[in-house]
């Protein structure tokens, strides 16, 4: 007997930013499968994080909570796994349950993922290549030959094979890439021959806004490593690079360098044995982005072709199964691709706070539709709910958002997104702590700059600032108009639907 609630797949990317997505137009590269689930359902051109950083973001995702509640906060903070969660409902409400992949929420019997029929995830950050992957049921990981995107996506496709197909099924399919140090399946390395276009931004030099622009080690000039590039990295110390951890020294990564004599840098590719020799400072500088975007587009390029073979699956079993899938296809965070001279996440600055998010369900959405409304990550778990008829429990604080799917906004729909980075000052990128309120026009940021003690953080104490950038006016958030005389009635209305929205969702305010 065929069941009337819908499926749901949840496909997740690690970093990638909705531009490397053909459906948002940038032009960058071509994802003629992803592009799909946006033609044939919808595409939300704002949907927001609440943490730009992966660990925090998956709890936030899996709870349906802000991180203050679930209390996964860093990138070295666990999840307790007695805590609710999203599947757990789910399976609890009839449907049968697997999450393959990335998981990046702990390891151990405290930490390994809860209310799941079938699991079978990454240890850590997972491996590109022969994966080694813990199934339920085992504290052992075993390796997987191949290529880490191939094998996630087989691995789901099983689980849909031998499901019980009178009852719905939810599945969470989180991939490794885009993630650093993006080392694409080899049958990709020929793509992108030709150079990709430079941001407006990437010569930024953070004029007219806070100081913990500047201080960012995420800088595509100086902060990549030779590993990143896929370059040998030359045998010496401090002269072949800065150490990319300075706490681990034993892990030998070093960073190329950026000297404004490039004259005795050579540069070597590890798969050919190409070398490459530089004329200017800015020439290494561009050669640098050229093959960061490279490397990372190309792992983009089998995310693509895999979630095409998902899609053929749900194909394969007939209309019936594809009317009443929900197809999801998200990254846990966004991503600089170049802007502002960056690589990397973790601030509310547009191109890391916004995921793309793009969603099919024949039954219910009109295809090609786009949606403008503000919604977050923290909204997903209860519109997972809501989409599968089942009660949204008192402890999630997101809100669902299936009436925006329908195309239509409520009249009480609260059109704003709130931002908490609460890894201060890392040892790796040096991020500073903040948060903040975006609305349909303004953005408000607090630099707080405090670490707590918390897990991967530093101690803080540096100067905090407030920055506000007209999102309309100034969508590149180029110049902070905080302390503009003609803004003070924006500084006023911005800071009190922030003190409103952290008394909302009970955090801590720390202005």
């Amino acid at each position: 007997m065929q069941h009337t609630k819908p499926n749901i797949i949840f496909i997740m990317a690690d970093d990638h930013a909705s531009k490397a997505i053909g459906a948002y137009g940038a032009g960058i590269n071509s994802t003629p499968n992803l592009d799909r689930i946006g033609n044939e359902g919808m595409r939300f051109d704002h949907c927001y994080v609440t943490n730009s950083i992966c660990t925090p973001s998956r709890a936030s995702i899996l709870t349906g909570t802000y991180n203050h509640v679930n209390g996964v906060v860093t990138l070295d903070s666990k999840i307790n796994k007695h805590i609710p969660n999203v599947a757990k409902h789910l399976r609890t409400g009839g449907y049968q349950t697997a999450m393959v992949g990335k998981w990046h929420l702990g390891e151990g019997s405290d930490h390994e993922p809860t209310g799941f029929d079938y699991w079978s995830v990454l240890p850590g950050q997972g491996d590109y290549f022969d994966p080694p992957m813990i199934e339920m049921g085992q504290k052992v990981p075993v390796v997987c030959p191949g290529y880490a995107t191939d094998i996630i996506t087989d691995k789901s496709i099983k689980f849909m094979q031998n499901r019980d197909k009178s009852k719905p099924f939810f599945l969470m399919c989180h991939h490794k890439a885009p993630h650093r140090s993006w080392e694409c399946d080899p049958k990709h390395r020929t793509m992108y021959q030709d150079d990709i276009k430079v941001p407006e931004t990437f010569d930024d030099d953070y004029r007219n806004r806070a100081k913990a622009a500047g201080r960012a080690k995420m800088k595509v000039s100086d902060d990549l490593t030779y590993d990143d590039l896929g370059l040998v990295q030359p045998e010496g110390g401090s002269e072949v690079g800065a150490l990319l951890i300075p706490k681990l020294a034993r892990l030998k990564q070093r960073k190329i360098p950026n000297p404004e004599d490039v004259s005795k840098i050579r540069l070597i590719d590890k798969d050919t044995g190409e070398n490459f020799i530089f004329k200017s400072q800015d020439e290494l500088r561009h050669f640098k982005y050229q093959r960061y975007m490279k490397r990372y587009l190309r792992t983009i390029a089998s995310i693509d072709d895999n979630v095409g073979r998902m899609l053929d699956y749900l194909d394969s079993e007939g209309p019936e199964t594809v009317q009443n899938t929900i197809v999801i296809y998200t990254s846990d965070q966004g991503f600089f691709l170049g802007d502002h001279g960056w690589f990397d996440k973790r601030f509310m600055y547009e191109e890391s706070f916004q995921m793309p998010f793009l969603i099919r369900y024949p039954r219910l959405i009109t295809p090609g539709s786009i949606c403008k409304d503000i919604v977050s990550n923290v909204d997903f778990a209860p519109t997972f709910l809501d989409l599968a008829g089942l009660r949204i429990p008192s402890y999630m604080q997101g809100k669902p958002f299936q009436s925006l799917l329908r195309g239509v906004t409520p009249e009480d729909w609260k059109q704003v997104a709130y931002h908490r980075y609460w890894m201060h000052d890392d040892f790796v990128h040096e991020a500073s702590a903040h948060y903040g309120v975006r609305n349909q026009k303004w953005k408000l940021i607090y630099w707080y700059n405090l670490g707590y003690g918390l897990p991967g953080t530093g101690p803080g104490g540096q100067e905090r600032e407030w920055e506000l950038f007209d999102c309309e006016r100034d969508p590149l958030e180029l110049v902070n108009v905080y302390h503009e005389p003609g803004c003070k009635a924006v500084v006023r209305e911005m800071t009190n639907l922030l003190d409103e929205k952290m008394a909302e969702i009970g955090d801590e305010p720390a202005h």
